[in-house]
């Protein structure tokens, strides 16, 4: 997704503060907007300690309308300064932006006291504001990128490991009595589950003989398995350092790929790697031969 300003002026000048960093106004406009969201989420995770609330709620009341204001001003400048601002909003980015005022402005619009949880929960969502930071953190679209590219094979690991647990929550089911905590298959599975991460919370524990035979078992199998999603995940990592770094172009002159984008030159044969430019070498080694040649004499 590229993302281009709207028409030459002031639009344009707002696109390169908001959404660019290699000026003073721009690291200026970046360095305000991360001090933003992080007085934002101190400001939410103290207001959910109750002494604090009793103490302080109307100061955080009033904290929380600022930036929800500054927000929602800053966000209507981002589509403002956009040539298709519905690219942005469809983004990662444009969604989370969205999440960070929305709840605000939704409690509003609730009416009656029937809908306390609900505007409690909405006020528990303005913590998304702090997946704002990833904005300004360089190997976050590393990141992303490499969860995108294993979110085949972790899927399958999920839908595999779910069998797994299910098998042996009903196994668990047949042998183990109710008194145990067994008493269906569902909250078997939540014993397998627990199990299986060796977590162990101890509020359902087999009794038979059997029952702990097949529980040691599982525990094994969960510290076999544990790390193939990390294994995957990390090796996806690897990829996108990789495709970040070295470049996919082969050398003209031994065929060796994987260079480093920014060389200049072959590892293994020394072949200037930029066709679409002349080798300095061979400009320095002419206008040697130019300097060597004698002059015309005449006869």
């Amino acid at each position: 997704m590229e993302l281009t300003p709207g028409a030459e002026g002031l639009r344009t000048r707002l696109f390169h503060i908001i959404f660019e960093s290699d000026t003073p106004a721009a690291k200026g406009f970046d360095i305000a907007l991360i001090a933003t969201i992080l007085l934002g989420t101190a400001a939410i995770l103290l207001d959910s300690v109750l002494v604090y609330h009793h103490r302080f709620g109307t100061l955080f009341s009033y904290v929380e309308w600022t930036l929800t204001v500054l927000f929602t001003l800053e966000l209507a400048v981002r589509i403002y300064c956009l040539e298709r601002p519905s690219l942005y909003l469809k983004s990662f980015y444009g969604i989370v932006d969205i999440l960070a005022i929305l709840p605000a402005w939704l409690v509003l619009v609730i009416p009656g006291s029937q809908g306390l949880v609900i505007i409690r929960l909405l006020r528990v969502l303005r913590i998304f504001r702090i997946l704002r930071l990833m904005e300004f953190v360089g190997e976050a679209q590393l990141l992303l990128d490499a969860v995108k590219r294993s979110t085949h094979q972790i899927l399958l690991f999920f839908l595999s490991i779910l069998m797994v647990v299910t098998l042996f929550a009903a196994l668990m089911y047949t042998i183990e009595p109710d008194s145990a905590g067994f008493s269906s298959i569902p909250r078997s599975i939540y014993w397998a589950i627990v199990s299986m991460t060796t977590v162990g919370y101890g509020d359902i524990v087999p009794v038979t003989a059997l029952g702990q035979a097949i529980t040691m078992l599982l525990m094994l199998l969960g510290y076999s398995i544990i790390a193939v999603p990390t294994g995957v995940f990390s090796a996806q990592v690897i990829r996108s350092i990789r495709a970040e770094r070295y470049s996919d172009e082969a050398c003209p002159g031994c065929g060796h790929d994987h260079h480093e984008k920014r060389a200049y030159y072959c590892l293994l044969c020394g072949t200037w790697l930029d066709e679409n430019s002349e080798d300095p070498r061979l400009a320095q080694d002419k206008d040697a031969d130019t300097d060597d040649t004698p002059p015309a004499t005449d006869t």
